[in-house]
């Protein structure tokens, strides 16, 4: 099975300078716990609803009406590929202890994302168990 099997098509990303209240709204309206971030037409990081909390609402002078996507991102993207097998992106997701991956094509576009949610719709149950228990591990 492929990644382009089991994705979810069709996300978008945001610029670094994207409110985070519109963030959390886009998280909230989508049924998603994270948003790409981009510039200049490449991916730069993520946000997810982790990073909003335990760099933005917990630190000190956090003001959710002035912060930024920048502020909270965690830089730098991993990805797999559209034409992966499922097997080798569950297997970066458990390298990395990561729920979630953007996927790109071979034009290095995004054209979707992978969740650990994904996987457990598609992949056996040896596959699965296998990667919540490595994801889920405490870091």
């Amino acid at each position: 099975m492929k990644v382009k099997d089991v994705m979810h098509k069709g996300v978008d990303w945001v610029s670094p300078d994207t409110p985070i209240t519109e963030i959390a709204r886009l998280m909230q309206g989508h049924d998603v716990g994270c948003i790409p971030i981009g510039k200049d037409d490449r991916l730069i990081g993520m946000v997810t609803d982790r990073d909003i909390v335990c760099k933005g609402v917990a630190s000190k002078d956090f003001n959710s009406m002035r912060a930024t996507a920048r502020d909270v991102m965690t830089e730098g993207v991993h990805c797999c590929r559209e034409d992966d097998d499922l097997a080798k992106a569950v297997h970066h997701m458990e390298t990395l202890k990561v729920r979630r991956l953007p996927v790109i094509n071979k034009s290095k576009r995004m054209v979707g994302m992978i969740s650990l949610g994904d996987v457990g719709h598609f992949a056996g149950a040896d596959l699965v168990s296998q990667c919540m228990k490595s994801v889920s591990a405490h870091h």
